[in-house]
């Protein structure tokens, strides 16, 4: 099987601020205004969509995982309505402070740790070296780099702390999920004109 090139989407950067971290059923989520034409171009450009996310509401004891169930329903509606599909969601329902005690664990799904994206692209077959994350939240931006996706960050806000270190710098900044999209778009066709060029220069893909 081929691997393919994948979008990893946090929750938080696809949804209008404020809705993905409080709502824990999904009837309240809405897209960001203007997320469906960058999905769109992505998608046309051959990316496959996977969601990832924390949800500690388990932990705490105020959801559990057949509601995290009907969430990630409701993101694929979401996405479905604007023509896009997921491969999937995967959320972390860990908190080492929650109250839980079978979720109560120091893991390694729990972003910024990579395991929710690792998980994912051995479940999917996705390519991680080609593969983008598009979160709100450095340490989004750090499940990405430590996985081996590049990544952009979009600048809503939400990161206050701004805890920068090697891990943590995106490879673009974006004010939205349309410029996102352009901005991976232009990165992917400048690598793959270096990887035709290397080709040209070794003498292959020549009649």
């Amino acid at each position: 099987m081929s691997l393919r090139r994948a979008i990893f989407l946090a929750e938080n950067g696809i949804v209008a601020p404020g809705d993905a971290s409080g709502d824990r059923n999904g009837r309240g989520l809405r897209l960001r205004p203007g997320a469906g034409p960058g999905l769109r171009l992505l998608r046309d450009a051959g990316f496959v969509f996977h969601l990832i996310g924390n949800r500690p509401c388990v932990a705490r004891g105020e959801c559990d995982e057949d509601e995290l169930r009907t969430v990630a329903q409701r993101f694929e509606e979401l996405l479905e309505d604007e023509g896009v599909a997921l491969t999937g969601c995967s959320f972390c329902p860990h908190d080492p402070h929650g109250v839980r005690r079978d979720y109560v664990v120091e893991c390694l799904c729990r972003l910024p740790r990579p395991g929710l994206l690792q998980r994912a692209a051995s479940e999917h077959g996705l390519d991680v070296a080609h593969s983008w994350l598009i979160g709100d939240s450095l340490d989004e931006i750090e499940a990405g780099v430590r996985t081996g996706c590049r990544t952009v960050l979009l600048d809503d806000g939400r990161e206050r702390e701004w805890r920068l270190s090697e891990l943590r710098l995106p490879h673009h900044v974006a004010e939205g999920l349309g410029e996102a999209a352009l901005l991976v778009l232009e990165d992917e066709h400048v690598l793959d004109w270096r990887r035709r060029a290397g080709a040209g220069r070794l003498g292959v893909g020549h009649a």
